[in-house]
């Protein structure tokens, strides 16, 4: 994990003054959560089943901005049993639009991960900013020839032929995601490995379809010894807690995705086990308390240093 000096930035081995990984274990796992930066976003996309004054109010308790806010990309690279395992990869630098995000192959070199270790890939699901970073030659070319990259295989089938008649996106939006879906298929088609429900790609790294954001949604649940910790993609948004019952416009089945939601949350807080996000604030790691009435809340773990 980076460390923080101000008084000596450029001492060696204090290259960040905000540190982008974070590092923990699940017992024998060793985890390492990587920020792949932010995207500028709607608020109204988190919401938009929402009263606008209803959102508004959530957003002046959030010290949150109503005009745009940074929407937070975590990936995940996980070491079980021999097998390095990239979780989703971030958006690459393929978009202008969003300068500041599209960072994990940068953040990769400075962990001292070589690309080239990586023999697995999970993706939690192929919108844009979960697969775009594989795309680009920083990343893609310095990749191994048998990397198998697992997806569920309802995933797969969706973007043949993708409908987003239930999504509230931009409009150009649902253009890109389909374009990048279809190149990401055709380029790594030969490395797939979709699976039905659940699969256990590594010792105690299982990826279990869940649906709801998408037809092949899925989550990553890490297990060993008495540890757990779920990456849990884009099933729970930062709103997510308090106000499970929002749809956010890139829900491809909003009330589907609100069951999977609560579900997820109900578990997490009934288990005690660290919970991952992708859009959570970095690096994510949480654990989910019962608020009551339906609700929940969202306990940060303390930082190990």
């Amino acid at each position: 994990m980076s460390r923080v000096d101000t008084t000596r930035p450029a001492a060696p081995g204090y290259d960040e003054l905000v540190p982008s990984r974070y590092a923990l274990k699940v017992g024998d796992i060793d985890v390492l959560v990587i920020s792949d930066g932010v995207l500028p976003i709607s608020p109204t996309t988190l919401a938009t089943n929402a009263a606008e004054a209803e959102l508004t109010a959530w957003l002046g308790e959030m010290f949150l901005p109503k005009e745009l806010i940074d929407w937070p990309l975590n990936v995940a690279v996980v070491r079980s049993g021999g097998r390095t395992v990239l979780v989703d990869s971030g958006l690459g630098t393929e978009f202008p639009g969003f300068p500041r995000a599209g960072q994990l192959a940068a953040r990769l070199d400075a962990a001292g991960i070589d690309p080239a270790s990586v023999t697995d890939v999970v993706l939690t699901h192929l919108h844009m900013d979960h697969i775009g970073g594989l795309l680009v030659e920083g990343l893609r070319g310095r990749l191994r020839q048998d990397l198998r990259v697992h997806l569920a295989s309802a995933e797969a089938e969706f973007w043949a032929a993708p409908d987003f008649s239930r999504t509230d996106m931009p409009a150009p939006v649902p253009d890109v995601l389909r374009t990048t879906a279809a190149r990401f298929l055709e380029v790594y088609r030969g490395q797939l490995r979709p699976f039905e429900r659940e699969y256990e790609v590594a010792p105690g790294v299982l990826i279990r379809r869940t649906g709801g954001h998408t037809p092949g949604h899925s989550i990553v649940r890490l297990e060993s010894g008495s540890d757990r910790l779920t990456f849990a993609g884009d099933a729970v948004f930062q709103c997510g807690f308090d106000k499970p019952e929002w749809h956010n416009g890139f829900d491809h089945d909003p009330e589907e995705s609100t069951r999977v939601r609560i579900r997820l949350l109900r578990e997490l807080a009934s288990t005690g086990e660290q919970l991952v996000a992708t859009h959570l604030p970095f690096p994510s790691v949480c654990h989910v308390a019962d608020a009551g009435s339906g609700t929940f809340r969202f306990v940060p773990v303390v930082w190990d240093h």
